[in-house]
């Protein structure tokens, strides 16, 4: 299923009238580090699958973003890998040395990054500062000079410099991430 992309993008903070604040929280962020960004509006996307037709309209790989935990639910992982890439539990466990590995109940992600499933983002990071959530990054994700993003909700998205986000925002939210192989 294709998703309607609206074909006007923005460089600047859009208008936040109606938009959740969460998301105006994203742009205020952003603009108040100094950290530019282009962005599109588009119909609700859930899936990778979704986000082909942002991928055209901005020209940059829509990034996977997975909320995992340990089995004892206490600990969780926000995972940043090329969304083109399949995901191997066993493969990211054996690197982390856990045991098991499962995807996070909707309750954690809204607890601890503030989003909703279909939302996850770094970006959600910066509603993290317990630092309760370990960053993840596949190296893959290094080779492109863009990251492709959600502002905390999936009805728009956001191409990033990669390096902005390692060296400003991750900075800025105390996140240091761990580098992995997938």
């Amino acid at each position: 299923m294709s998703i309607t992309v609206h074909t006007t993008h923005f460089n600047a903070r859009p208008d936040c009238g109606d938009r959740l604040e969460k998301e105006a929280h994203v742009y205020e962020l952003l603009d108040r580090l100094g950290i530019s960004y282009e962005g599109v509006d588009h119909d609700t996307a859930n899936t990778i699958e979704d986000c082909e037709a942002v991928e055209q309209e901005l020209g940059v790989k829509i990034c996977k973003n997975l909320f995992l935990r340990n089995r004892q639910k206490t600990t969780f992982y926000l995972l940043l890998m090329p969304g083109d890439k399949k995901f191997v539990t066993k493969d990211l466990s054996g690197q982390l040395g856990i045991s098991r590995l499962s995807f996070a109940e909707p309750e954690f992600m809204e607890q601890y990054l503030n989003l909703t499933p279909g939302s996850a983002s770094v970006l959600g990071l910066m509603n993290d500062p317990g630092l309760d959530v370990t960053l993840l990054i596949d190296e893959d994700l290094l080779t492109d000079e863009y990251i492709g993003c959600h502002p905390c909700i999936n009805s728009s998205t956001l191409k990033i410099r990669t390096k902005d986000i390692l060296d400003v925002f991750l900075k800025h939210t105390g996140h240091y991430p761990t580098f992995v192989r997938l």
